[in-house]
């Protein structure tokens, strides 16, 4: 290997204000170029690409090294800056090169499999595969400095409100609830396993009682769940807790967190406070408790027009307890043609729905897919109640209540992606509010926790608990919802212990599993627990939000792919039967 070279600046640093300088930089060989007896080679390193000369002035040896660098190869060089003949407006180091007086070939490179630049096209799983070449990327080391900036922001601002930075275990008892849990096997207890946490939920609410007040850590979080694009089975969440405190004194906070993380990262001034909206008319005006505010396309409720007509789904739904609800598109008319709303129905049966009702509202006449059980006065109706005008698109499902919501709420961000309308640098943020306390599980057969069953009632709902009306329970829970996105959740925890206990027992939970699974826990609140409740942010989620993708593993180093494998490393893997055996775990795979 050749000589090290110690830095004196980085590439893309350098300016016109350093011309005659004496430099040293190192970085790895963009492309190299010969033209007539000069060597030009673009070197790259984090801050961006500076170009080198290899000719006059360059002693003959180091010219016969540099004209057999390639691609990839990892280098220094020694020089003096000077003005570019041919100045390139394109980079910040246009005006400028570096002629070379030295060249230390560090390591060579084969061709890449891949191409270092931005819109190299590559497949997404090529790009995880060779990860350390797709990292060199500009693009990838931007975003990665910029999720690096946010640590930064982040820490300042708990630091300066008064939160107390606090590690909490990554190897605990499993939870009851919610996603699965990854297991880990514990060798010095044979048969007994820990779980990696899905968040540090038990450990901040036993900070608040251990007296710490206010509490933060940028923790990391794992959860054994199907994969989206804007989830991993590893995450990192802002995690916080605050003692003495209502969801009022929460929300203020994280307010102020927001307005200061959006002013730093991206130059933008969000007023407060942030608009809050119950979970119930989020659900009935967007059907999805985490609503894009940056379109319209809202739901509208048609009972009233739509009962009593000769169309049976629409009765049978009404009459069994469910709804009638559309939505208008804008214009849409023109825009999707029948195969193309063909389409969509296939696609809301993901949700459980039976078919979708279309109406056209056109010139002359307005068409529908019913057209035979409404006369045009009753279609004339349902457009007035959509406020449908001349070339608009109308789109019913009529089911229960959850499969329409679910339906509609799918259909209108997916056609409003499709119509261009989601601009990456528009934010539209609000606090979703008072959310049910339980949910029913048809594949558990009993009441769920919505979030988790920490979570506090409200007060005026506690006497639901006694009478069994479960329904009727909301919780002092809330979400911040960022353009469509669930950015972070929390609540007011309940922190009397006797309440803690009948909540386990409306999830059907055994005072013997009660005991074992949160034993410890409930033992803390027999000694003076504080009113307290937090939240947590998804920092990946806010980080992919801000940068601007859909692709939360565009913001994180190494990501997971779809099946949660690291197709780098090839984890998970198969491990021996000696470590089996030690670790007292027999595998039984079902073929």
């Amino acid at each position: 290997m050749d000589k090290l070279l110690k830095r004196t600046d980085y590439c893309g640093t350098l300016r016109k204000e350093d011309i005659g300088k004496k430099v040293v930089v190192n970085g790895w060989v963009a492309k190299n170029r010969r033209l007539g007896g000069l060597i030009f080679a673009d070197i790259r390193d984090r801050s961006g690409i500076v170009q080198v000369v290899f000719g006059e002035g360059t002693p003959a040896d180091v010219i016969e090294k540099a004209e057999a660098l390639r691609s990839e190869f990892s280098v220094g060089v020694v020089g003096t800056v000077r003005e570019r003949e041919s100045k390139n407006n394109d980079i910040p180091t246009g005006y400028i090169e570096i002629l070379a007086e030295d060249l230390s070939v560090y390591s060579k490179s084969e061709t890449p499999p891949i191409y270092i630049k931005d819109d190299d096209n590559a497949a997404g799983e090529l790009r995880l595969k060779y990860r350390y070449l797709d990292l060199r990327k500009p693009i990838m080391q931007e975003t990665l400095a910029f999720r690096s900036k946010m640590y930064h922001v982040i820490r300042d601002f708990y630091y300066e409100n008064g939160f107390i930075e606090v590690e909490t275990p990554v190897l605990a008892k499993p939870t009851p609830e919610g996603a699965r849990d990854y297991l880990v096997p514990s060798r010095v207890n044979p048969g007994m396993f820990y779980a990696l946490p899905q968040s540090p939920q038990q450990f901040k609410q036993l900070l608040m009682i251990g007296g710490f007040d206010r509490y933060f850590q940028i923790a990391k979080c794992y959860r054994d769940e199907d994969l989206r694009a804007d989830r991993q089975p590893e995450f990192t969440q802002i995690d916080l807790e605050m003692s003495y405190v209502d969801q009022d004194d929460v929300i203020d906070v994280q307010e102020r967190f927001l307005q200061r993380l959006f002013k730093e990262m991206k130059g933008i001034d969000l007023k407060l406070p942030l608009p809050r909206m119950s979970w119930d008319e989020a659900m009935n005006r967007y059907g999805s408790d985490k609503p894009d505010l940056r379109f319209g396309f809202e739901l509208v409720d048609l009972a009233n027009v739509a009962s009593g007509s000769e169309f049976g789904v629409f009765n049978d739904a009404l009459n069994n307890g469910g709804r009638v609800m559309g939505i208008n598109i804008n214009g849409g008319s023109e825009k999707f043609s029948r195969k193309d709303i063909d389409k969509m129905t296939e696609a809301i049966k993901a949700f459980k729905a039976k078919g979708m009702v279309w109406i056209r509202k056109e010139e002359a006449e307005i068409k529908s897919s019913v057209s035979k059980f409404f006369d045009q006065a009753a279609l004339d109706k349902i457009c007035n109640k959509m406020d449908a005008k001349v070339g608009d698109l109308i789109l019913i499902v009529a089911d229960k209540k959850e499969v329409v919501w679910a339906s509609l709420g799918f259909l209108r961000r997916d056609i409003a992606s499709k119509l261009e309308l989601l601009n990456p640098n528009e934010y539209k943020l609000l606090w979703v509010v008072d959310f049910p306390m339980f949910e029913w599980s048809d594949e558990e057969g009993r009441y769920m926790a919505m979030h988790h069953p920490f979570t506090s009632p409200k007060k005026e709902h506690i006497k639901y608990l006694e009478s069994g009306e479960l329904d009727k329970i909301y919780a002092d829970a809330y979400d911040i919802v960022i353009n469509g996105y669930e950015a972070g959740g929390g609540s007011i925890r309940i922190h009397d212990s006797e309440l803690q206990n009948r909540i386990f027992e409306v999830l059907r939970l055994t005072p013997e599993e009660i005991k074992t699974r949160f034993g410890f826990f409930i033992d803390a609140f027999k000694y003076g627990a504080p009113p307290h409740g937090g939240l947590a942010f998804g920092l990946d989620r806010l980080c992919m939000l801000l940068v601007g993708t859909d692709d939360i593993r565009q913001v994180i180093a190494f990501p997971k792919n779809q099946n949660a494998q690291c197709v780098m490393s090839e984890a998970p893997t198969i491990v021996n039967q000696k470590d089996l055996d030690i670790l007292s775990v027999a595998i039984n795979i079902k073929e």
